[in-house]
């Protein structure tokens, strides 16, 4: 049986253009981008230029472009750097958050920061009201996800922009910063129009490279090294530059500047009508502020996970939440937050990619079917 892989939100295949831009850099052009002999000049040549089409992408200086090995230092970086150079001071930041920002907000309340974690509404939104009801004097950072990788919410940026910029004209801070890791593909990423002063994204999400991403910080910031011991990335992230990798997040980039995702939006639509024809099927998260290729929905009385083994049995490759947590048998924090935690143990991710196809969906769909059907009657519950 044909593989069907619909976990787009965890990590996407590398895009043939992205590999074939790559590698001469693996053994041709291997040289370090340190060296100023001629073969380190190129390779130096090859991060500048991919720098600057990053920052176009951005709209913003090639020198807020910060390489790091993912979306997870990025974040780091950002919220830890920041934070490293206070002793003290308020956070804002959200229960839905992404584990690289959650958990680096929970590492800052142990060294005596305090931290405000915002709960959605139903649909998974963090108004700009309750950034502005939550803001403090001490406040030193705000860290909102741009889009979210579970739900596919997306988050009201500009609007959350605007009332942290009308406090700081009384205020030096807060600063604000956006995980966009999941927004990259689909949304508007001029950092002058979201208004952020920091944003992370990574090359695993846009069919490019793992373990490549990048962190924006304007120019005017100043940031903690979290890795020391060379002046690499102006000093702000030491170790020899990942050459091959910065050039595939540079063109896969490239590629996705005119990429519409038409193909996405039309499937997901299509799944979701179909999915909520099913009974105890509930879609979770906003039905509007969406992304185009989410799908997340719980199944009344059964376990996300078992269905999850069941249908990878079956050759087809879904998710229950976050890939860098899909390990911890916690329910989701994010389904938790919106809809309770028995829907978030019943909880599955659907992701849609740039080659998916109608008949992979009704698949899924035949197969997801039986499965409930199957596991309904094995269960007391679903037979009562």
């Amino acid at each position: 049986m044909k593989h069907i892989y619909l976990d787009y939100a965890s990590t996407t295949p590398m895009d043939s253009r992205v590999l074939k831009a790559m590698l001469p850099f693996f053994s041709g052009n291997f040289e370090n981008p340190s060296s100023i002999y001629s073969g380190g000049i190129e390779a130096k040549e090859a991060i500048d230029f991919s720098r600057a089409k990053i920052a176009k992408f951005l709209t913003c200086s090639p020198d807020e472009i910060i390489f790091t090995s993912g979306g997870t230092e990025s974040d780091n970086l950002a919220i830890i750097g920041i934070l490293k150079k206070f002793k003290k001071g308020h956070v804002i930041s959200s229960i839905i958050e992404h584990p690289a920002v959650y958990e680096a907000c929970k590492r800052l309340e142990t060294e005596g920061f305090k931290v405000t974690y915002l709960k959605p509404d139903k649909d998974g939104i963090i108004s700009a009201n309750q950034i502005k009801r939550a803001l403090r004097k001490d406040t030193i950072l705000v860290s909102i996800m741009y889009a979210n990788n579970e739900i596919g919410t997306i988050q009201p940026i500009k609007e959350i922009s605007k009332v942290i910029c009308k406090w700081k004209m009384e205020n030096k801070y807060p600063l604000f910063h956006t995980d966009a890791c999941q927004a990259t593909l689909y949304l508007p990423m001029d950092v002058k129009e979201l208004g952020v002063d920091l944003l992370s994204f990574n090359g695993s999400k846009i069919y490019g490279p793992k373990g490549i991403g990048v962190l924006f910080k304007k120019s005017n910031i100043e940031i903690e090294p979290q890795i020391v011991g060379g002046q690499q990335e102006n000093g702000y992230r030491a170790g020899t530059e990942n050459v091959p990798s910065i050039v595939g997040l540079a063109k896969a980039v490239e590629i996705i500047s005119t990429k519409k995702a038409q193909n996405e939006k039309l499937l997901r639509d299509y799944l979701i009508s179909k999915l909520i024809k099913i009974e105890g099927i509930t879609i979770n998260g906003s039905t509007k502020r969406r992304l185009p290729n989410n799908v997340n929905f719980s199944i009344k009385g059964i376990e996300g996970e078992s269905v999850l083994l069941d249908l990878n049995h079956q050759f087809v490759a879904v998710s229950t939440g976050s890939a860098c947590s899909s390990r911890d048998l916690k329910p989701s924090r994010v389904i938790t937050a919106i809809s309770g935690e028995v829907a978030a143990h019943g909880s599955i991710r659907v992701t849609i990619g740039r080659s998916t196809q109608k008949s992979e969906i009704d698949i899924f769909l035949k197969v997801l079917k039986k499965t409930i059907n199957r596991f309904r009657q094995m269960s007391p519950y679903g037979r009562s």
